[in-house]
């Protein structure tokens, strides 16, 4: 099993048989509602669109998570999997394979060459509509992935061997935390006992503009992440994962 960030809530992973993108943002600058002047955010550089790409895996509908300008860049025949607002928007956008799942539900993706990939969603975060996290079951490896570090409460403990989470947490004053990383990475430690923590969200070289930045607070550090998995879960590997860096995750969890 690999992994490779991107950036914000963007990754590749890469199973033995699978190329699965995960709320991918490559290209383009991203916005919300289309009005910059409350919030744009760019990419130094845009990313090349990955090759072989065999599954888009959305776990919402929002634009920095499923991000039209990316997606018009992708082939409409990818299958794409993804909560029900992601889902609508990629079929808004031509995707001619979509399969919409709500938190309980699961699907199973065959590879080209047989072997299973079983997606079941979780419930996320309500932002305002409730989103989708997701456990992904393949025979390379397990990995749980909700972004917003919205913990299911329904889910019984698992071991888990990676999980994409945020480690800071994000909010607005009146509003409070929209992204729980901090608070909530004791009890993903808890119920998964993963082996990696592979840190996601807040990262990438992005510039930000408008409004919004100028409100958000930020609570929480790598440093601070890195030493409450050192305590909590010794047999766990934190890591501040390098935008376009591929990462084995293997038991020395060495970049390829």
């Amino acid at each position: 099993m690999r992994a490779t960030y991107f950036g914000a809530n963007g990754w590749q992973l890469g199973f033995s048989d699978l190329e699965v993108l995960l709320d991918p943002w490559l290209v383009g600058p991203l916005c919300f509602g289309n009005s910059p002047w409350f919030f744009e955010s760019r990419f130094s550089q845009d990313w090349p669109i990955p090759r072989s790409i065999h599954l888009v895996l959305l776990t919402q509908g929002l634009p920095d998570h499923a991000h039209p300008p990316t997606l018009k860049q992708l082939e409409r025949s990818i299958p794409v999997v993804g909560s029900v607002a992601a889902a609508q928007v990629a079929r808004t956008l031509g995707f001619t394979q979509v399969r919409a799942l709500a938190p309980g539900q699961s699907h199973q993706h065959l590879t080209s060459s047989g072997s299973p990939l079983t997606i079941t969603a979780t419930a996320g975060a309500s932002v305002p509509a409730q989103e989708n996290g997701f456990l992904l079951h393949h025979p390379d490896g397990c990995l749980y992935v909700e972004p917003h570090g919205f913990l299911d409460p329904s889910l019984p403990p698992q071991k888990m061997d990676a999980v994409i989470t945020p480690v800071v947490d994000l909010g607005l004053p009146l509003v409070g935390a929209f992204v729980r990383g901090q608070s909530g990475l004791p009890q993903v430690l808890h119920r998964f006992k993963p082996r990696w923590v592979l840190a996601s969200t807040a990262g990438g070289q992005i510039q930000n503009s408008g409004l919004l930045p100028k409100l958000l607070w930020a609570r929480g550090s790598i440093t601070t992440a890195t030493e409450l998995v050192n305590n909590q879960s010794p047999g766990t590997q934190l890591l501040d994962p390098e935008p376009g860096r591929c990462y084995g995750l293997t038991p020395t969890a060495e970049a390829m």
